[in-house]
């Protein structure tokens, strides 16, 4: 029984998080770590996660409208 909700609650959270594109999620948790180590070594790194995840948004676009069939 509890094994059972241990393997629902990672499969909801895996599914949360990751969901159909793991490239997206791999690549904010990429930015998340080098926002925390540049900002040990300089002052203002805020914008490193929005530009990373606008880079990750437009390369998500681009490759979902690249597999898509003309009807």
């Amino acid at each position: 029984m509890i094994a059972a909700r241990l393997k629902g609650l990672v499969t909801f959270w895996y599914r949360f998080f990751v969901g159909d594109d793991w490239i997206v999620a791999a690549g904010v948790v990429v930015a998340l770590g080098l926002t925390y180590v540049s900002t040990k070594l300089i002052a203002h790194t805020f914008w490193i996660v929005p530009a990373v995840a606008l880079i990750l948004l437009a390369a998500s676009v681009f490759r979902a409208a690249g597999t898509r069939k003309a009807d």
